[in-house]
This record gives C-alpha cells, sequence and structure tokens, in this order.
C-alpha cells in the first residue's frame, strides 16, 4: 500500500488534543480585519479555541491520517 496523503489545508486549522479530539479556531464575524476601532478586550475574545463536532471527526480522520485522532 502506498503511503496516504495529508490534506495540508485541514492540518494547517486544526489540531489534535491528547485524547484524541480536534480543536479549531472559532470563527466570529469581524474578527479578521478592521481591528484598530476594535478594543483589545474584544480583539481578546476573537481568540477562543472549539472542540471539532463529533460528526465531523470521521471527515477529518481520513483528511489526516496521521494525525493521531484516536
Amino acid at each position: 500500500m502506498p503511503k496516504l496523503k495529508t490534506h495540508k489545508g485541514a492540518a494547517k486549522r486544526v489540531k489534535v488534543t491528547g485524547t484524541g479530539k480536534f480543536i479549531r479556531e472559532a470563527q466570529f464575524s469581524g474578527c479578521s480585519h478592521i481591528l484598530t476601532k476594535k478594543s483589545p478586550k474584544r480583539i481578546r475574545k476573537f481568540r477562543k479555541q472549539l472542540v471539532v463536532d463529533k460528526t465531523d471527526t470521521p471527515r477529518l480522520k481520513r483528511l489526516l491520517p496521521y494525525a493521531g485522532g484516536k
């Protein structure tokens, strides 16, 4: 069997925890540009990470075959 290729786009966006769950950045509207007028407190709240929903886990395991997801 040849080696499987990792989907690089998914690998840059998702990390794996020690228990095998996938973590991603939270998506908020208005958090990517025109940050000068937004307060530092508001910008800090944009930096959240969320656990990927369990229904998307099988898809990510296919995209990231060597990520170590249990």
